[in-house]
């Protein structure tokens, strides 16, 4: 079940996000109708973020050829698994570089880093492409998408919200947006949601959950130094506890 999202909840993220301490009484009122407006993004303009970005991501990034093994090993990988969630098709691609990581956006892109590729087995990669899909299944894309940008609103960097406002926004808005949204920060209860989304996916698939705990496991040993996904996701250890508990218990 999505925990429901209203202008206050947008609002006080957006607060958080923009350092509310440093901002005068005006700026904050600003900034609450700006988090009001943001949290009245409609699914199609949700959408047209969530495209908008991901092409912006894509045009940025080096992506790895249909015949090579990075993309031929993902397609392995995702075989018997979704195409579409809350019929978004999902669409996925690497990524090449050493980053480890891996994210979703509210339209159903995909995007897995070939650093992580490295560092885990097919079973693995599985599994944490789970949990992102997890984030769509679940609505919490669309959720970051809304935070991203009442962030951007309340800093004046984006204007009214509204489809023409979306299709509107400049490469450096966009850039701004898109980089928001992959770096975005899911609540605990999120994570923990999206963890046993993929659990179960897995488990129905007739695939092995226990990969979940491994990736988990490896994530957690990461310095930091070279892994985006550490810093938006947080508490690996305890997560891959939660995940063993569930198999231990059979549920």
């Amino acid at each position: 079940m999505s925990i429901r999202f209203t202008s206050a909840t947008v609002a006080a993220a957006v607060l958080a996000l923009s350092g509310c301490a440093q901002m005068d009484t005006n700026a904050l009122l600003q900034s609450g109708s700006s988090a009001a407006q943001a949290a009245m993004l409609t699914d199609a303009d949700v959408q047209k973020l969530s495209v908008q970005s991901c092409q912006q991501q894509d045009a940025q990034s080096k992506i790895a050829p249909a015949n090579s093994t990075y993309a031929k090993r993902l397609n392995n990988v995702m075989k018997g698994l979704p195409t579409s969630v809350n019929g978004a098709p999902l669409n996925f691609k690497v990524y090449q570089t050493k980053d480890v990581n891996a994210w979703a956006m509210a339209n159903g892109c995909v995007r897995v880093y070939s650093g992580l590729m490295d560092l885990m087995t097919d079973d693995e990669v599985r599994a944490v492409l789970g949990h992102e899909i997890g984030h769509v299944a679940l609505g919490h894309t669309k959720k970051a998408a809304q935070v991203a940008y009442g962030v951007a609103a309340a800093r004046g960097a984006v204007g009214a919200v509204g489809g023409a406002t979306v299709n509107a926004l400049s490469k450096s808005q966009l850039a701004d947006l898109a980089e928001q949204l992959v770096n975005a920060q899911f609540s605990q209860s999120q994570e923990s949601a999206a963890d046993d989304y993929s659990f179960d996916l897995l488990k129905s698939k007739g695939y092995n959950p226990q990969a979940l705990v491994t990736s988990f496991q490896k994530l957690a040993k990461l310095d930091g130094g070279n892994s985006s996904i550490m810093s938006s996701h947080p508490a690996s250890a305890d997560r891959a506890k939660h995940i063993q508990d569930r198999i231990n218990s059979g549920k």
